[in-house]
Formats: structure tokens, sequence, C-alpha cells
């Protein structure tokens, strides 16, 4: 048994997350209705997987330029020229997954006693990775519509704070930040002072109006956007960050020591990817969306998301956390809001699953509901 002093306090305000606490508890579960996983339920597609296969064959299974590969990094460089052409010293990095690229963003910019406030729910790593950089998360609420109000966010800044970290689409409501809320955003940390990073790892999960992002509005805002989400390859751990030419090269730095570089074999595979037409897929989770959130109708209370594949209803009785705990003994796995907010009043729903599933899982829910 190691004694305590071996260690570091930065691990002792961190448990094991909601998420991870309901699939322990999935695994005394006989063919649960499993809707509480952030993935998505498709498989890689097939041009993808081959382009992984050949980058293998081909012996490209060393290291790369921190940075990212050539061809994955010309093919980025050309989006956010043809995205933010007013933006000419905008720069991309390849990171370690979407995590990687916000931790590296958050530890660029923040120094220990900062604030960096954020949209409350949040997506479950900000407050650690706000710790692990030495910051103080600042939450603002969004009850009950999660609608991100930029003057509520500018109450919210003080001398101390450093960054604006939000995320659109939300993990997890599925909320979509407004054109003119990201605009007032971008503004707001111009004219303060601070830095924006957005999180936009569910861009290509728009269900309205096309994406929109606060970097449209202001060259110095960060974006960090991922593969995983996009083309089902979560465990293939591969991001991209694009920002002010100076910040990403500090980022770039810091990733040369800890990550060293994201995986080789995946950046030549994310190249291909980019070339897959995803709208497919996309409008399958728009259906699935609207089959969840019909079948749920009039027995819970929720807001229509407008991105990513959550639901993030208010539970009918109890607390959030009574609720999930009563709904696991019914054989269904969802996760309590607590786990992404200081409040415990909603759960999250995943409808990256299957119909049959979703099916099965809006009978339970609305036997809990009473309906």
């Amino acid at each position: 048994m190691i004694p305590d002093s071996w260690l570091a306090d930065r691990t002792r305000g961190i448990e094991l997350s909601g998420i991870r606490k309901v699939f322990e508890l999935g695994r005394s579960l006989e063919d649960p209705v499993n809707l509480s996983i952030g993935q998505p339920h498709f498989d890689v597609p097939e041009p993808i997987k081959r382009a992984a296969k050949d980058a293998i064959d081909a012996g490209h299974n060393g290291y790369t330029v921190t940075q990212g590969v050539a061809e994955l990094r010309d093919k980025l460089t050309a989006d956010i020229r043809a995205r933010f052409p007013a933006h000419p010293d905008r720069d991309v990095l390849v990171t370690s997954g979407t995590s990687g690229g916000l931790l590296l963003a958050l530890m660029a910019t923040v120094n220990p006693g900062d604030e960096v406030v954020t949209p409350d729910p949040y997506f479950v790593a900000y407050p650690h990775m706000i710790s692990l950089a030495g910051g103080r998360m600042v939450p603002v609420d969004t009850y009950p519509a999660f609608e991100v109000d930029p003057d509520a966010v500018a109450a919210a800044i003080t001398p101390r704070t450093k960054a604006i970290l939000l995320s659109t689409p939300s993990n997890p409501t599925g909320a979509v930040v407004r054109p003119a809320a990201l605009k007032a955003l971008a503004e707001l940390a111009r004219d303060r002072g601070v830095v924006l990073i957005s999180d936009e790892i569910y861009r290509a999960f728009h269900y309205g109006e096309p994406a929109d992002t606060p970097a449209a509005y202001d060259e110095n805002v960060v974006v960090v956007e991922g593969f995983g989400k996009t083309y089902g390859m979560t465990g293939w751990r591969l991001g991209w960050a694009h920002g002010p030419r100076r910040l990403l090269a500090e980022m770039a730095k810091l990733q040369q020591f800890t990550y060293v570089c994201a995986p080789s074999v995946i950046q030549h595979a994310a190249a291909v990817a980019l070339d897959y037409d995803v709208s497919g897929i996309v409008a399958d989770y728009r259906r699935k969306r609207d089959l969840l959130a019909a079948g749920l109708a009039g027995r819970y209370e929720f807001v229509i998301p407008g991105g990513a594949f959550y639901l993030f209803p208010k539970a009918p009785w109890g607390t959030g956390t009574e609720f999930v705990t009563e709904a696991i003994r019914n054989n269904l796995l969802v996760i309590p809001g607590s786990t992404f907010s200081r409040r415990d009043s909603h759960f999250r729903i995943s409808y990256a699953a299957t119909d049959d599933t979703l099916r099965r899982g809006v009978d339970i829910l609305n036997r809990l509901a009473g309906g």
C-alpha cells in the first residue's frame, strides 16, 4: 500500500467520472439498454480503415513531426483558408485527440490562479483540464433553455479571468450557440483581453442552420476540432486545433514534450477521412433525434437539441442521480446530469444507438415516468 504522500495534490480532486461509474454498474446487467455511450454507434467507414492499413504497410509507423504529417496538415490548412480567408495568421496543429488539443490550449494560456469561464452544463473533463492547468473553472448557468447569454458570461469575467471555454454543439445538451451569441462572445473576449477557446468536436452534427463558429468573428479565437465523432474513430485519438500562429506554436511546443505527436498511422487515414461524405450519417442521427424526442414528448421536459447526439431531459421525479439509479435498476444506462453540471436535476441520453435500442429505452423511460 503506497503512502498518501506519494500522490500529487492534483489527483485528489479528481474522482471516477459519472460516466465511468455507470459503465461499471452496467457490467452487472445482462443485455442492458445502453444509451450512455458518447460515441457514434457506426463503424469506421471502409475507405478510412483501408487507408490506415495501407499506412501501416507503407511503413508510416514511426514518429511524425509534432505539428502533423504534411499530407494532413496541407488539407487542414486549405480548409481553414477557405473558411477564414480574412485570417492569414491562422495556423493548424494535429493533436492526440480533441481532449489533447483542449488540454494543450489550456496549458498554453492558463497560469495558476487564473479563471476560466464556461457555460453550465459542460463537458465532464473541463473542470479537471482547467485544474490541471492550475486554473479555476467559473460556471455560467444556462438552464432551462441551455442558451449561452453573452451578458451572463460578461458578468462572470473578473480581473483573474484568462479564458472562456465554449462548446458548440454541446455535450451533454446538444445545444448549438446561436450566431449572434457567437459573435457577441468573440467580441467580448477581444474587448476584455481574454482567450476564447471553442470546442467544436461535433461540428459535423448540426441539424438546423449550417455550422458557425466564434472564429468567424475574431481571428484570435482558438478552435479545437476532431475526427473521432465524425468518422466513428473515437479510439484512434486524433484531433486538430487552429488559431493564432504564435499560440499554436506554444501548443506544439507543449505537445512535443508530452504527447510527442499524434498517432502516425491515424494521421494518414485522417487525410483520406476528410474526403469522405458524412452527410448521410448526419441525416440518420437527426432522424434518431426526432424518433427519441417524439417517443418522450408529453412525459419529459427537454429542449430539442440542435446538434451532437444527446438529449438532456429533466428528471420527472427526484434528483437526476436518483432517477438514473432507478433507470439502471430497470436495465437502462443513462448518465446523471450532475456529471456535467453543478445542478442535479437532469440526465443525459445518447441517441448514438440502433433504432431498436432507442425504442427499448423509450419504453423504459416512459414506464419510469409513469406514462
